[in-house]
């Protein structure tokens, strides 16, 4: 987890995941895994949350790799913003196949 100041803002939480979903208009949903030891066992878990996320020029893709800040309420369940796009996902073109 990495915050990230600015000086008239505050700090804000940024978040790394994958896109799993391109629900409608400037919305895409990202998964985010988290690995932490178990409080009593100390197994490693992964833990995954789903985040709502405002993309506004709509320029994610489902299975891109993203960066996104915390933000104000966009919607009913959108609370995040997309700031970059890290890594496109690798597509095939279906076309040529033909």
């Amino acid at each position: 987890m990495v915050d990230v100041k600015s000086d008239n803002r505050g700090v804000r939480k940024e978040r790394k995941g994958v896109v799993v979903s391109k629900s409608g208009d400037k919305s895409i949903v990202v998964l985010v895994e988290t690995r932490k030891p178990h409080e009593v066992y100390r197994k490693v878990m992964t833990h995954t949350k789903k985040l709502y996320v405002h993309d506004e020029k709509n320029e994610a893709a489902v299975g891109d790799k993203v960066l996104v800040v915390e933000t104000r309420p966009m919607s009913r369940m959108k609370r995040w913003r997309l700031v970059e796009v890290l890594e496109k996902a690798a597509r095939k073109d279906l076309q040529g196949i033909e």
